[in-house]
């Protein structure tokens, strides 16, 4: 990219998909929690805290974009990062929908002069053309979205405050003594597992952290924690303060526009809904960077189909951005809008993605310990931040248990596509073996289908890989080759030693070789020795000269002494 991202447009792009949360998430919380409500909304606060630093650690050293998948590509199997990715596609496909059907309705409120579903359709078109300009770009609108949000969510709160003060403390006290359902602690444990969609938008941030400057990220987990500390806690006790439990239950759809019309009048309600409109559009276009850096990384991996890869002049990947745009308007289709069926997929999805990013942190501990980064989570804080997503799973399944089914429906196709890219070698070679079976006299049909089924075949096989070593520890080297046999369809590996004036060729190296090339005979193992140093400048060369994608190059985990950071190297990736 020409220009990166600073802090105030990376903050905007994601800031606008979190903080649109307080729109509903305080009114979710009162629901379930009653007047311990902002306790939860606290916990939950106390949640993303912990994140932070999970999320701090996993992108400090691994800075690429992919999010949980790229976490867990880099430590762990292929497929397991696949399972990231699906879910995390499947949380933006939803999000984007909610949130341009959310904001059409808020919209409608205002003027009933239109259709909701093809306004919806044309909200999700019109943010798709803005990520087709480019992202700089975007990030504009974004910006203007995201400060006017703050502003309106900073006067609606000094309202509401002004009212409560003026009004003094007699709802509040009457709201305390309500008789509740449950326990108290049941009431914080369902008002913190509906509360946990109030921090939905965290993740986005790492899907895109190769388009932010330097430092940008971790600034960017601090901006939105910052956020949804201050606004959800604090909107949920002034709605308390100034509005019977009643009330807000039944105006939870839109309890924001409410207290702006309670604490200031129909101009502050009206303003609040324009507000509601802009911000959950604004997380629509989240929705789309996060989603075209993720799907953008899987198609370099050979999970998603390389045409997706394409480029428009302005270096966007517009086709990655159209599919996204047609699974959506399917998606909304299908469900009509329906809001139920929606956060059905959105809740589990979500919160499976925080969970994997979690594992991912432990697995960057134990794997790749040597790996530099900038800030280390502690072990009690992420077993505790996984144990509390669990926890809000558990407890949105009790609330809702109808969803896992509508999740799971929505699931399955997606984890087909994308592990029918992973394994359709085998797949290839099944079909091979059911035509013979089929057309036992291979006539003209069969041959037309054994030639195409062998095409593509071999067009996967061809793809080369390349490790670079000087390490002559063999055990080492067959980490590295159950690694390619088990997740990448590969028949020519090259091993490559770069070495400089001072370097030697390591003596056992070379006969660890010849034993490997007997061990995988069906992988032809070429050895190489290079003159030079190894780097950056060194892969690109690699990558132009052998026409080898940086993706399908692979290293060991450095140590804090490698001169280089782990972003310098392009799509390189840690294996062993």
């Amino acid at each position: 990219m020409k220009k990166k991202l600073n802090q105030l447009e990376a903050t905007a792009i994601c800031g606008n998909d979190i903080s649109s949360s307080c729109l509903y998430v305080s009114a979710l919380a009162i629901v379930y929690a009653g007047q311990y409500a902002w306790i939860s909304l606290l916990m939950v606060a106390g949640v993303l805290y912990l994140f932070r630093e999970i999320y701090g650690e996993v992108v400090g050293a691994l800075p690429l974009n992919g999010g949980a998948y790229n976490a867990l590509l880099n430590t762990t199997k292929k497929s397991t990062a696949s399972l990231a990715a699906s879910l995390t596609v499947l949380s933006y496909m939803t999000t984007a929908v909610i949130s341009a059907s959310e904001a059409v309705k808020y919209a409608y409120s205002i003027w009933s002069v239109f259709p909701v579903v093809p306004i919806t359709i044309g909200l999700l078109a019109v943010f798709m053309g803005l990520v087709f300009i480019g992202i700089g770009e975007s990030s504009k609108v974004a910006i203007i979205i995201f400060v006017f949000h703050l502003f309106s969510l900073t006067l609606l709160c000094v309202f509401c405050v002004l009212f409560f003060m003026k009004n003094g403390v007699d709802i509040l006290l009457l709201n305390f003594r309500v008789p509740m359902k449950g326990s108290i602690l049941n009431a914080l444990f369902l008002g913190f597992s509906a509360a946990m969609l109030g921090i939905s938008g965290f993740e986005s941030s790492a899907n895109y952290v190769e388009e932010q400057q330097d430092g940008v990220f971790p600034k960017t987990l601090r901006n939105m924690w910052v956020v949804v500390t201050v606004f959800n806690p604090l909107i949920a006790f002034l709605a308390l303060a100034i509005v019977p439990i009643a009330n807000i239950s039944s105006n939870q759809d839109a309890l924001l526009s409410y207290l702006g019309g309670v604490s200031g009048g129909n101009w502050l309600s009206l303003l609040i809904g324009i507000d509601a409109a802009l911000v959950l559009s604004g997380a629509v276009l989240t929705s789309f960077v996060g989603v075209g850096g993720l799907m953008e990384r899987m198609a370099l991996d050979r999970i998603l189909p390389k045409f997706m890869l394409k480029r428009n002049r302005r270096s966007s990947p517009y086709m990655t951005y159209i599919i996204f745009f047609l699974l959506c308007v399917s998606i909304l289709l299908v469900t009509k809008g329906n809001l139920a069926k929606l956060a059905g997929v959105y809740t589990i999805a979500f919160l499976s993605v925080m969970v994997l990013f979690g594992i991912g942190n432990m697995l960057l501990k134990i794997n790749r310990a040597k790996l530099p980064r900038p800030e280390r989570a502690s072990w009690p804080g992420l077993l505790l931040a996984i144990f509390a997503v669990l926890v809000a799973m558990l407890g949105n399944v009790i609330l809702n248990p109808y969803y896992l089914m509508i999740f799971a429906e929505y699931l399955i196709p997606t984890l087909l596509v994308v592990f029918f890219m992973l394994y359709r070698t085998a797949i290839f070679k099944i079909v091979l073996v059911v035509l013979t079976y089929v057309f036992p006299n291979r006539g003209p049909l069969f041959k037309t289908l054994h030639r195409y089924t062998q095409r593509m075949l071999t067009a996967i096989n061809k793809q080369q890989f390349v490790f670079f070593t000087k390490d002559d520890n063999v055990a080492t080297l067959n980490k590295v080759m159950l690694y390619i046999t088990r997740n990448e369809p590969s028949k020519i590996l090259k091993i490559v030693s770069v070495l400089d004036k001072n370097d030697t060729i390591p003596i056992r190296l070379k006969q660890d070789i010849d034993v490997l090339n007997r061990a995988y005979p069906e992988i032809d193992i070429q050895f190489i020795v290079e003159d030079g140093v190894f780097g950056p400048a060194k892969i690109k060369e690699f990558s132009k000269r052998w026409g080898i994608p940086t993706n399908f190059m692979f290293i060991g985990s450095p140590s804090e002494k490698f001169p280089y950071k782990i972003q310098e190297l392009g799509e390189v990736r840690m294996i062993v």
